[in-house]
């Protein structure tokens, strides 16, 4: 492949993950958080892969800054998500807690 085909796939992959990441509506932002970590596994394998087979030093540059930010953007998903995970786990205890003290009483 050559440097220009690379630069493509690359700047396609970037458009098409943001495209379908913004498309989400923020309601459902943080139940969805999992599946666009797949999306965005999906783009970081891309941007690896266009990385491993640039020939041209500018299109290295350009790929290995895309597998930064799509890195940056997966592990960002998935820390919102433990604590999301977290929150949701927090109010089992604080409603655990009420009954047990009610019960007590």
């Amino acid at each position: 492949m050559d440097g220009m085909s690379l630069l493509t796939i690359t700047v396609l992959a970037v458009f098409v993950g943001f495209e379908v990441v913004s498309k989400v509506s923020s309601t459902l932002h943080t139940p969805l958080m999992s599946g666009a970590n797949a999306i965005h596994g999906i783009i970081l394998v891309g941007a690896i892969i266009v990385a491993g087979q640039a020939a041209d030093p500018w299109v290295l540059a350009i790929a290995l800054l895309a597998v930064v930010l799509a890195t940056a953007n997966l592990v960002g998903g998935f820390v919102v998500t433990d604590r999301m995970l977290h929150m949701f786990h927090g109010r089992k205890d604080v409603a655990r807690s009420a009954s047990a003290k009610a019960e007590s009483k």
